[in-house]
């Protein structure tokens, strides 16, 4: 497969569709609410096998992961590896990057991430 010019777009035509499977969801993560530092992409192949997901992680250091064409591409490629219908993903960063119990501690707040620590993920409201 070639590059596409404009990846992107090509997820989100899929995120526009309402029905069938396999189907994807892509979640962004960084260390705040403006950089996206980790893109998660599960893909749930059939309504029978829930259970059943696949996953690929993609990183960047230096440049957020929504607008790498390569990773979008790398993304793209997995999407139509696996013949997805739909794609499900929000229009934000929904947390901090690092996995609990992987990167630091269960129960903790991520040392590296204050900006989450006090911080509702889907809303980005400040938790009291």
């Amino acid at each position: 497969m070639f590059p596409i010019s404009n990846p992107s777009y090509w997820i989100q035509k899929k995120a526009k569709r309402k029905t069938g499977y396999p189907i994807a969801t892509i979640a962004y993560y960084g260390p705040n609410d403006r950089f996206a530092s980790k893109v998660v992409v599960g893909i749930i192949l059939s309504e029978k096998d829930t259970d059943q997901v696949l996953i690929e992680k993609w990183f960047s250091g230096n440049q957020d992961v929504r607008h790498d064409v390569v990773i979008n591409n790398q993304i793209l490629q997995f999407i139509e590896k696996h013949k997805v219908v739909r794609t499900g993903m929000v229009d934000r960063i929904i947390g901090c990057p690092h996995e609990e119990g992987i990167d630091y501690p269960l129960d903790e707040k991520c040392p590296q991430c204050p900006f989450w620590a006090n911080r509702d993920r889907w809303t980005g409201e400040i938790i009291e």
